[in-house]
């Protein structure tokens, strides 16, 4: 099987519950190597993470990972996040600055995802197999293009264990960040993030607040199709399968899906790359 992931975040009704348990059921059978469950909507929450990780290690049997960020948390309050995640038989965290709440004053005791790294292997050893998050275009925060590989690598110092990237559709970005940072010494496994495409005007939101660039040619492609549901779909999973493709044979070690909860537009990529 493909050396694959999926990302989700926790529901809050039980529409939602009942969306994911589908979802689940229907991408478990690939076999990924882990589940991860967001922090939530800007951080915002504490509690439907850990209750997320839970339902789907004990109920789907699958092997959950929470996402745990730093940002409007206490040291003490983290500490028991760790320990729970720990009771539940977690040994692999997603550690991540996050993006402060709206409305939120307080960034918490810990300012910078490497100060959370380091604050796991200081409490835990290395029971956990920490991941961090890469930015093949770069943060959109950074100050430059060089301070961004600065902050990376201070992650992997402190003690990451791999990394997995946000989301983009231009493979030269992805191998270009790896080579930086292997200059740099680094040497963890660098995981690709990928974007399967199921709504183009929700895309196009989400990558203009998190800084990930959709090349001029697919959007012009997209907006031609206009309300051809069928078109963009097809086109959407031969594209996204096709950058797969390339990752893979260009020494991608894996794939990590962010599925948006949703089963469908992953499982169009994965029949394709089968």
């Amino acid at each position: 099987m493909l050396p694959i992931s999926f990302e989700f975040y926790p529901p809050k009704t039980e529409e939602q519950r009942a969306q994911l348990d589908r979802t689940v059921a229907r991408l478990a059978p690939w076999g990924a190597q882990f589940m991860s469950v967001t922090f939530g909507a800007g951080g915002s929450t504490l509690s439907h993470t850990p209750e997320t990780v839970q339902r789907l290690r004990h109920t789907h049997g699958v092997p959950a990972v929470p996402h745990i960020s730093c940002v409007g948390g206490s040291r003490e309050e983290l500490r028991a996040l760790l320990k729970l995640y720990r009771a539940l038989g977690c040994d692999r965290v997603v550690a991540l600055r996050g993006d402060l709440p709206s409305g939120m004053a307080r960034s918490g005791d810990l300012r910078h995802a490497s100060e959370l790294v380091a604050l796991i292997r200081a409490e835990h050893g290395a029971h956990f197999h920490v991941e961090v998050a890469a930015y093949p275009e770069f943060h959109p925060q950074a100050e430059d293009a060089l301070a961004d590989l600065r902050h990376f690598k201070a992650k992997v110092e402190a003690g990451a264990d791999g990394a997995i990237t946000q989301y983009f559709y231009n493979a030269d970005a992805y191998f270009r960040f790896v080579e930086d940072v292997r200059r740099l010494g680094v040497e963890i496994p660098i995981v690709p993030g990928i974007m399967p495409i199921s709504n183009y005007a929700q895309l196009r939101r989400f990558s203009e607040a998190c800084g990930a660039e959709i090349p001029r040619w697919i959007d012009r492609r997209m907006r031609a199709f206009g309300d051809d549901a069928d078109a963009v779909r097809a086109f959407a999973a031969d594209l996204v399968a096709a950058l797969c493709r390339r990752l893979l044979d260009g020494g991608a070690p894996a794939l990590h899906f962010y599925t948006l909860n949703l089963a469908r537009p992953t499982l169009a990529v994965l029949a394709r790359l089968q």
